[in-house]
């Protein structure tokens, strides 16, 4: 079997990188308002995959943790903010944010999730599946 190719990421400074397996099992747009608060956008491109596929390679003493340790929680570079992945799934996936990607991915976003609570101001303009909140989730 041959070996994923490895994709190179990093923070806004270049302080924090890191290396990921090209072998994302999901993408998604996330319109949820922590995520346009995270990233001051419309919406967050996220790219999931297991968390023994990521590496920190650069700068691991500058991240700095936001939320729950025990739980969900952001990886940011501590030095200039940027949002590197998240913890998410109890802890067994990051959600790589696809713009700190330096190398462009095989996977594409395929839909909209949290379309319940996207910017009024921001249409969807494209085709893809839009789920009110997370696909599979109960609504009660």
């Amino acid at each position: 079997m041959d070996k994923p190719l490895v994709l190179i990421g990093e923070c806004t400074c270049g302080g924090v990188k890191y290396e990921v397996d090209d072998a994302f099992e999901y993408a998604m747009y996330c319109h949820c308002s922590k995520c346009r608060r995270t990233t001051g956008s419309a919406f967050k491109p996220i790219a999931g995959i297991s968390r023994r596929r990521l590496k920190v390679v650069e700068g691991a003493g500058e991240m700095m943790v936001y939320g729950d340790t025990q739980g969900t929680h952001d990886l940011h570079c501590r030095i200039c903010g940027s949002l590197v992945y998240s913890v998410v799934r109890n802890g067994a996936y990051a959600h790589i944010p696809m713009g700190t990607l330096s190398d462009a991915p095989s996977i594409r976003p395929t839909a909209h999730i949290f379309v319940g609570s996207k910017a009024s101001w921001y249409d969807i303009t494209d085709g893809l599946p839009q789920h009110l909140s997370l696909p599979g989730a109960s609504t009660t």
